[in-house]
Order: structure tokens, then sequence, then C-alpha cells
């Protein structure tokens, strides 16, 4: 079997504040004048409500590629913020712009789901991160991504950046994993035999109408529906940068080594996806300050821990990707220090304001520009 292309491709969803006031500000219709404009090579996408839009990453060879490429990205979004007096952020809410405020953009391809969910469409004011990763052999796709849903919970822990909504901490560290939830179609998906059955379940949504097409099926890992990659989609908008490309090479290098594991004619268990809900939930609730279940043990672990078993995992392949000095430091400092969660609430306990709060976001979403 020849070696996947490991590509890495990511997507980012991006807020504007008002750096005065610290709301959060409708301002697609601002940058757009239809439902997309480039920017330079990029396709500026626009989400339902009128503050969400995202930016994709070109295709990157590299772990240091995707680190340049999305530099780039974010100081041109930096620039055009800055050109109207706001800043940006990237992080998985707002800590208090309530979601009742807030237009439905104009763009036609919005108004069959605001139709479809209605007011629970009109909730999502949530920003997520998408890392894409190169899978040409459909049969891989689909047994990477059986076995790496295990470790689903083990990157939302590594990830969250959502403590508050609505201007109340919420006792979670990943409110918007916890709302998206509410939605169908999402989630840890179930076990495929193959890629037919997985194309059979996608032509039997497809006939009963339940949905219009393969972009509706919106699980938190699933194969790509235009390119031939796999999606890692359970991840909060990310505010530091050299955080969200060590995830995206943490997750390039999983995948290098379920394909070695394979070409070695190994196997990894397939676990249920109850038993990978029990620790979703763990991760959601606590993120990297509590302990996820090994399911192999059968026995609490702290996420911590477990965190450098996944570090170890990885190892032998950081080398070879050329990714070792863009995963292993931030990560590390990520279980020293904590995740944004874990910044956000401490910034706020210190200072007992959400505008302090969003500060720390606009500083940590900053690309530095000397």
């Amino acid at each position: 079997m020849e070696r996947p292309s490991l590509t890495i491709g990511i997507e980012e969803e991006y807020q504007l504040v008002d750096p005065h006031t610290r709301e959060l500000v409708a301002y697609v219709t601002q940058f757009l004048s239809a439902d997309r404009q480039t920017m330079d090579h990029r396709e500026f996408k626009s989400e339902l409500e009128s503050t969400h839009t995202y930016l994709p990453t070109r295709v990157c060879y590299t772990v240091a590629e995707a680190h340049a490429e999305l530099q780039e990205q974010r100081l041109a979004v930096q620039r055009m913020a800055e050109e109207k007096d706001l800043a940006f952020i990237a992080a998985g809410t707002h800590p208090f712009t309530s979601w009742v405020t807030q237009d439905v953009t104009e763009f036609k391809r919005f108004y069959g789901r605001s139709e479809d969910i209605h007011r629970l469409a009109r909730k999502l004011l949530i920003f997520g991160m998408r890392i894409h990763i190169g899978i040409e052999d459909r049969e891989f796709l689909i047994d990477a991504m059986n076995v790496l849903r295990y470790l689903l919970p083990h990157l939302i822990a590594l990830s969250t950046s959502s403590p508050f909504w609505q201007g109340r901490e919420t006792g979670v560290k990943s409110y918007r994993n916890a709302l998206f939830q509410d939605f169908p179609r999402t989630g840890i998906p179930t076990h495929f035999t193959s890629w037919d059955d997985y194309t059979s379940m996608l032509q039997t949504l497809l006939e009963t109408n339940c949905i219009a097409d393969r972009t509706k099926i919106w699980w938190d890992i699933r194969p790509h529906p235009e390119i031939s990659a796999l999606e890692f989609r359970v991840f909060d908008a990310v505010p530091r940068l050299d955080e969200v490309i060590a995830l995206a090479g943490l997750v390039q290098a999983l995948v290098a080594w379920h394909w070695d594991m394979r070409k070695r004619n190994m196997t990894f268990r397939i676990y249920r996806r109850d038993m990978i809900l029990e620790n979703k939930w763990r991760a959601i609730r606590r993120g990297i300050e509590g302990p996820l279940i090994d399911w192999g043990k059968e026995a609490e672990v702290p996420m911590r821990a477990l965190a450098q078993e996944i570090l170890e995992l990885v190892d032998p392949y950081l080398d070879d990707l050329q990714s070792r000095e863009y995963v292993v430091p931030p990560i590390q400092r990520i279980l020293e220090e904590g995740t944004s969660a874990e910044r956000q609430l401490r910034v706020y306990h210190e200072e007992g304001t959400l505008n302090a709060v969003v500060d720390l976001l606009i500083e940590e979403s900053r690309v530095p520009t000397s």
C-alpha cells in the first residue's frame, strides 16, 4: 500500500471584535459582496451568522509550509480588520456577545439550513478549526477514520477555547462542542466496514431527502466531501498560531503512525462509539485538567499523562515529517500552562471582567508584524 501524501490543509473561523467595546461585530457583509471573495489566492467564505467567516489555507506538504501559510493568512485578516479599526480573534465562542443580537447572512446557501433547523441554527454562534490530512486510498481513509475516532476526545482536550457563553462561565472547557452536539449528523461517527459501506449510507441519506448533498455530514471526523483527505472537525478555534500548527502536525503524525502500523500488518482495536462518547464528554467538561478513560486498561488516567503517551506514539514519525520542533514544544507548553480555556478562566478570575478575556484573545491571536 502506497503511503498517503499526508498533505495538510487548515480552515479557521474568525471573529472580528471592536477593540474598544470588545463586542463581536457583524462584519461579513462589510468584507464580502457575494457569498465569497478572493483575498490573494484565498476564498473568504461566509457562514450562517453575519459574524462568521472562514478561510482555508492552500494545500501544504510540510508542517513548516503550513505554518508559513497560516501566518500569512492571519496577517491578511489582521490587516483587513485594522483598516476598519477592528481586531480579530480565534476562539470557540465570544465570551459575552449573545446570538440573539446577530443577523442571519443573506447569502442564499444558508436559507435551506435556517429553514430546516430554524432557531437551533440561529444559536450557532460558535467558531471552529478544521484540519485536513491528505489520504488518497479510500479504503485506508475509512480505516483511519475508524481508528482515529478513539483519539478525538484527546484532541478536544488539547484545543479547548470556549469556557464562556453569553457572559457566563459555563462550567465546561469546550462549550462550542457541547452546543454543536444539538445538530443532526454531528459527533462521533459510527464504524464503517469499507468505503462502499460509507458511500451506501450516504446514498441512502440522499435518496430519502435527509441531506441535500454530502457536505451536510458534520461528524467530528469525516472523509472530506470534495478532496481526498480525512477531515478533523473537533477543534475549537485556537488563538495561538503555534498551537494550531502543533495540532495539525500531531494529527498528520497520527495518520502516519496508523499507516505504518497497517503496512506492518498490525491492527488497533476499534472501540465502541458509546465508549468514545464517554471520553468526549469528559474532554468537553474538563479538558486537560481531568482524567479520560483508557479503555484498553478500563481505568481513569489523567489527560496530561495520556497526552504524553500520544507524543511517544508519534515520536518515531516526527523527524521524517520534519515536524518535531513544531509539535512537541507547543504541546508541552499546553500541558504546563493550559489551553486557551484555562488561560481565559485564569484571567477572568484574576481581573473579574470578560473584557480582560477578550483582550487576552486579541493578544494571543495577533501575528507580530515586526
